[in-house]
């Protein structure tokens, strides 16, 4: 078997020449970068941050094995990996200590990649979150549905939407991976983001949806404020997004949760919603102070 070999690259032209079909190859597993790598390409390199985004492939025989990008300051993301793999990269990022703030990746291949890095630079590791990945089976409404309707966000929502968005990176423990007003223009411009309504015609929850590419879309976030938890917003706006999904050709319909919060858990899964696998993340002290809201 030949050695692995790492590419880098600031190119994201490049980095999707070579890694687009790998990545479209298995879309739910590949669900963050496909959609991430997305945004930059339409919003260009500082939708995430002002630090230049960078990428990396590892090809084997000539065929990609597997990829990583990061949007500095936020974590490393990476594909499936090996243990052998996630070594090896250890050593190719080695030299980009400082810029590494932490991973985000399936359990299995965090695990490997921290052992990793620990290993050679002496960084300290601190788990911050279990998630789990979910895609939509048969769609079920969760009952009672609440009085209301549900509402596409438009442009006289957006400072609801600036609001709204800034409460849920503080409910999530995060900084915003984008500035709140982006976001908001962003997801305003393809309908990006359903409101729950009261009779009276006040938001009281959303669920947001990224575009679709490769046949896919993925739900994220859902909001609904503290005072108003508990009534059934949450569970019905989701279920509409979801099923507009569906209604508009995406094959899947994903969804990330925190492991942590049980409650949210068993409400997807009383939609539809089915595991697909479990991911982590961790931060590294040496790095700078990492994000990871929904993006």
């Amino acid at each position: 078997m030949r050695p692995d070999h790492w590419h880098r690259t600031e190119d994201l032209g490049r980095f999707l020449d070579r890694a687009g079909n790998f990545l479209r190859s298995r879309p739910a597993l590949h669900t963050v970068p496909l959609t991430v790598t997305e945004t930059l390409r339409t919003r260009g390199p500082h939708a995430y941050g002002d630090l230049p985004p960078v990428y990396g492939t590892l090809e084997r025989d000539g065929a990609v094995r597997a990829a990583y990008f990061q949007t500095p300051p936020h974590p490393l993301n990476l594909t499936a990996l090996t243990a052998g793999e996630a070594d090896s990269l250890a050593a190719h990022l080695e030299g980009h200590r400082r810029l590494v703030s932490g991973v985000v990746a399936d359990s299995a291949t965090a695990t490997a990649f921290v052992a990793a890095w620990q290993a050679r630079t002496g960084a300290t590791a601190t788990l911050h979150q279990r998630q789990r990945l979910y895609r939509l089976g048969t769609l079920s409404v969760p009952q009672p549905v609440p009085e209301g309707r549900a509402r596409v966000a438009d442009e006289s929502d957006r400072p609801q939407l600036v609001k709204w968005y800034g409460e849920f990176t503080e409910t999530v423990g995060g900084h915003p991976t984008r500035e709140a007003g982006s976001w908001a223009d962003a997801r305003i411009a393809y309908g990006g983001v359903t409101f729950w309504e009261a009779p009276d015609g006040t938001p009281v929850a959303m669920a947001g949806v990224t575009p679709q590419i490769a046949d896919q879309v993925r739900v994220a976030p859902v909001y609904t404020p503290a005072h108003l938890r508990g009534r059934g917003y949450a569970g019905a706006v989701t279920a509409e997004v979801s099923r507009a999904a569906r209604d508009a050709g995406a094959g899947e319909v994903l969804l990330f949760t925190d492991l942590a919060n049980p409650t949210s858990n068993r409400l997807y899964q009383r939609i539809g919603y089915r595991p697909v696998t479990d991911f982590a993340v961790y931060d590294f002290s040496d790095g700078s102070s990492p994000d990871h809201t929904a993006r």
